[in-house]
């Protein structure tokens, strides 16, 4: 199965792909409106304005005329006169630039990208490859971080500079003291900073379960694509460390339905040398972000000579937490009066009780993702393989003898269906590439646990 899916097991389409050797240089852009703003960056929808001699250029310099303009002065930007419909200001900008705020790493370009190097942990290869890579280009892998490889339900940096910090729109509104002196007389920000260029996703998940409430099956298939985002982290040494539905980008399929993808990797765990065991011998060492939903084996470790966190189940911890938003309730974790847990000390029995329409696979699945002990707790694979066989799996599960080639018969349908419906339907839908995901990343062992954990709990509610 993995012959045939892991290369079809690919990332979303570059959107500047045809601009390969433009986008290193902010002069490059045409900046828009804020998009979002956190504790360390501001985010700015943006394009590049394509050239009349391209493919298709001619509409999107249309529309590109039709919003703010970047100057050649370090890119800033004026406010445009009219602003045209949503989706209008969404073809205009394709991009998401990501502008870090600099308070202490100092203006050089060595100093930024070493000071702000976990930023560029989901970079591709040639989003260093402008004229400030050369700084990274030498460092393998980018300063002592290891790199990871493109996964769909992860974002990806496809571009990243240092360059002058300029005056965009909002900022002596959104974030006045983080500007340069240059800029603000009180500001006590750096001259130069990093950007980062990505896809312009529609949404945050937050702000999509604000407006929506997707049914028990769709909510299912996000929190599916949340672990296996989180399984590609593990696999590659990586723990997150900041989850949150602020930090999970929506967007949607030709159907409607939303594909999920991690973003923010400004706190996480990707060390070369530690992996996701970090030591841990004094309280100065950083444990990561979201206090909130940092799971219990992180909060609670005690530094002194020889401790160690391991990170190898905590961002699954926070999928089970996130779990609650997708279906509809508030996530028991976040601060509202007597009913809050804590991470370092609530009860599994603790636990709000998940809605009735709920499958009792989901439940449980959420119910073992939030186990105090790790040992006890599913790793994201597991986790990911038993949503996979309670949504398509109901054949095998069904079954009173189950034999190794009843499964292999299974897996081969979901093969040739995968296949076929990539071959004859639209290849965005949001089901037919978990299906992708799911084969590409097939392991015989981690396979039967969650098969043999789903019927035990069957058979016990039975």
């Amino acid at each position: 199965f993995q012959t045939v899916f892991v290369g079809k097991n690919k990332p979303l389409k570059d959107p500047l792909s045809p601009f390969r050797w433009q986008g290193f240089k902010l002069e490059d852009y045409l900046i828009g409106q804020p998009i979002g703003k956190g504790c360390s960056a501001a985010v700015y929808e943006a394009a590049i304005p394509a050239s009349p001699d391209r493919q298709g250029s001619v509409e999107s310099n249309h529309l590109a005329e039709k919003g703010p303009t970047v100057q050649q002065d370090h890119g800033s930007a004026l406010q445009g006169a009219e602003e045209e419909p949503g989706h209008h200001q969404k073809a205009a900008f394709p991009l998401a630039i990501k502008m870090m705020w600099n308070i202490s790493a100092g203006s050089s370009s060595a100093a930024i990208l070493d000071a702000m190097g976990q930023e560029l942990v989901p970079a591709t290869g040639v989003a260093l490859a402008g004229e400030y890579g050369a700084v990274a280009r030498h460092r393998k892998p980018v300063f002592g971080r290891k790199k990871l490889q493109p996964h769909p339900n992860i974002i990806q940096v496809i571009r990243a500079f240092t360059s002058s910090v300029p005056l965009l729109p909002g900022a002596f509104t959104d974030y006045p003291d983080v500007l340069p002196l240059s800029l603000n007389p009180r500001g006590i920000g750096h001259n130069r900073t990093l950007f980062l260029v990505m896809k312009n996703y529609p949404c945050t998940l937050r702000q999509y379960l604000r407006e929506s409430s997707p049914d028990a099956r769709l909510s299912a298939m996000m929190i599916l694509q949340l672990l296996e985002g989180v399984d590609h982290l593990v696999r590659h040494g990586i723990a997150h460390r900041d989850l949150k539905s602020d930090n999970i980008l929506v967007e949607f399929d030709s159907a409607g339905c939303p594909w999920l993808v991690i973003t923010d990797f400004g706190c996480c765990l990707a060390d070369e040398n530690i992996g996701l065991r970090l030591p841990f011998p004094s309280s100065y060492v950083d444990r990561g972000g979201n206090g909130c939903l940092m799971a219990p084996e992180v909060v609670t470790a005690s530094p002194g000579p020889g401790a160690v966190i391991d990170y190898s189940k905590a961002d699954a911890w926070a999928v089970g937490a996130i779990a609650y938003e997708i279906l509809g309730l508030v996530n028991p974790f976040y601060g509202h009066g007597d009913s809050t847990l804590e991470s370092r000390s609530y009860r599994e029995d603790q636990l709000p009780n998940l809605p009735d329409q709920v499958p009792l696979d989901v439940k449980q699945v959420i119910k073992m993702l939030l186990q105090r002990d790790p040992s006890k707790r599913l790793s994201a694979r597991v986790a990911a393989n038993m949503l996979h066989l309670s949504l398509w799996g109901e054949s095998v599960l069904a079954s009173k003898t189950l034999k190794l080639d009843q499964m292999i018969a299974w897996l081969l349908c979901q093969s040739a269906a995968a296949l076929l419906m990539d071959g004859l339907v639209d290849k965005s839908r949001v089901e037919t590439k978990m299906k992708m995901s799911f084969l590409a990343n097939l392991e015989y062992e981690d396979l039967w646990a969650a098969l043999f954990l789903l019927l035990s709990w069957r058979n016990q509610s039975g």
